[in-house]
């Protein structure tokens, strides 16, 4: 056979027997990251899981290797941009576990709802305490989802079984999507007021930062239980020991923490918590599910298939990867610039390639990539370039591309226009020695697409830029440079500075309040 692939990590039987008839493998569940090095060039694919580490020391020593496979979700322990630069598919099996962690979603809400684990310690302890653990049936409550992504969506199905109503809180889900579930999409506050069980599914951001936090407890019911599969740090630990010291809510159970393992903590001496050691994705038939899907995965590309579950590009012949290689950079910022200010759910996204891009038969891989940095940070499940136009039409996003010859005297140059519910955003960006934004809202600027950005937008009179600065730097943040963009004398005008901190969200407020600005918004890139 003229493959051959290297299984770095143990995995499942079962993935390994599906590549037996297409490639020649050799497993090597020690190997060393020196001796990894050594041997790479040898192979077309590698299959880890967490022990091995695909460094870009790992992957610039690779010649041939056309995959890296990551039998599971997470993709940490690889890296993704070296792989991307070197024309690398990087996949996983992000449905692996989605049933699995439902799974252990429902045993923690079962735990706590009948008191299961401490009655099981008293019992041992030779006690028959009956009357201490009155529990609560699950029929007839409201769950909360905060969430409603793949898992998500996995314990509502599940929830029904036991008779539990669903309210939903995702910004994102469209209302058929809602309606086909069977759910009530509600904003978090009404979530929190109203469920008796709350579950989490969403992905740590710096929006999702201890998303619950103590304003967040002293509106939940009295008997309401919260549970935490997704990712350390969405709770509060400190204000959830405090809510549960008090019994102001009934329990929590945790799969996830804020630092892992968590030592010392003081949610070990309550009775009201369920701690498990972040095993929620970990059961035999999960790792049997990742092995398969990602052996799969690797013998579509070995076949001339597209693959799935690819996180930074499909198959690309080499004469369109060179051609659309350039541009990854631009995109990928205007992506990053598009969600970080868009007000509400997105529900347009419209694309202009000019120039010499208009010409390239494959421009919708970098829409695609648009797509991917847009949705990637607001979504628990990973979107790539494969996914990325179906996953935006389930989120009831509208894209649509255009081609045209006005480059405004560019080479070549790309438009971005998103709506949102409560804002619009136009972004135009060109590709010279570095990416840059020339256009911003119709607005010409000239703005390197590195560090944090901070985007005023002002009635043109004077004073009012002074009084941006001044109060800006009454918060120690340091301006490097500054670009403004007028229409016309005396109207609205936006103002671009680059600033050497990122500027925290009480300072945006701040702005807004100042005299004659309109808003403000901070862009990290």
């Amino acid at each position: 056979m003229d493959k051959k692939v290297l299984i770095a990590d143990q995995i499942n039987e079962k993935g390994i027997d599906e590549l037996k008839d297409v490639a020649e493998i050799v497993s090597n569940f020690t190997i060393s990251k020196e001796e990894l090095v050594k041997e790479i060039a040898d192979y077309d694919a590698i299959i880890v899981r967490s022990r091995t580490k695909v460094t870009r020391e790992v992957i610039e020593a690779a010649d041939k290797l056309k995959i890296i496979a990551r039998a599971g979700v997470g993709v940490d322990n690889v890296d993704v941009q070296a792989a991307t630069e070197r024309g690398i598919m990087v996949i996983n099996a992000p449905e692996s576990t989605s049933i699995t962690v439902a799974e252990h979603t429902m045993g923690l809400i079962l735990s706590l709802s009948r008191k299961i684990s401490i009655a099981d310690s008293s019992v041992k302890d030779g006690k028959w305490e009956k009357s201490r653990f009155m529990g609560i049936e699950l029929n007839g409550k409201t769950l909360g989802v905060i969430g409603m992504g793949r898992i998500g969506s996995q314990v509502v199905t599940r929830s029904k079984a036991f008779g539990m109503e669903t309210v939903v809180y995702d910004p994102y889900i469209t209302e058929k999507s809602a309606s086909e579930l069977g759910v009530t999409v509600v904003d978090l506050e009404t979530l929190l007021k109203e469920s008796d069980v709350m579950t989490i599914h969403v992905p740590l951001t710096p929006e999702t930062k201890h998303l619950i936090s103590k304003p967040q407890f002293e509106i939940m019911k009295e008997n309401a239980i919260i549970i935490n599969c997704a990712r350390g740090g969405i709770i509060n630990e400190e204000d959830l020991y405090e809510a549960l010291s008090n019994n102001r809510i009934r329990g929590a159970g945790l799969d996830v923490y804020e630092v892992e393992p968590p030592e010392n903590s003081p949610l070990f001496t309550l009775d009201n918590v369920v701690l498990t050691p972040h095993i929620a994705a970990s059961t035999s038939e999960a790792q049997r599910d990742a092995a398969i899907i990602v052996a799969n995965e690797i013998k579509k590309v070995f076949q001339g298939r597209s693959p799935k579950n690819v996180l930074n590009m499909p198959v690309l012949d080499p004469e369109t990867f060179s051609m659309v290689k350039p541009y990854f950079g631009l995109i990928e910022k205007i992506g990053k610039f598009m969600i970080q200010t868009a007000k509400g759910n997105i529900k347009e996204i419209d694309v202009t390639y000019c120039g010499d891009l208009s010409e390239l038969r494959k421009h919708d891989i970098l829409t695609r990539m648009i797509l991917q940095e847009v949705l990637n940070p607001i979504l628990t499940e990973p979107v790539n370039l494969v996914n990325a136009t179906s996953v935006a039409e389930k989120r009831g996003i509208i894209v649509t591309e255009g081609k045209r010859c006005d480059a405004k005297g560019y080479k070549n140059l790309i438009k971005v226009e998103m709506k949102s519910d409560f804002n619009d955003v136009s972004i135009e960006g060109i590709m010279a020695d570095e990416p840059k934004i020339i256009m911003i809202n119709g607005y010409q600027v000239d703005v390197e697409t590195e560090g944090t950005m901070l985007i005023s937008k002002y009635k043109d009179k004077p004073g009012v830029i002074g009084a941006i600065g001044t109060k800006i730097g009454k918060h120690n943040i340091n301006i490097a440079k500054m670009q403004v963009g007028r229409k016309e004398l005396g109207g609205e005008a936006v103002m671009v500075l680059k600033v050497d901190q990122q500027v925290p969200l009480n300072v945006i407020e701040e702005l807004k309040q100042l005299e004659d600005v309109n808003d403000a918004v901070a862009v990290n890139l």
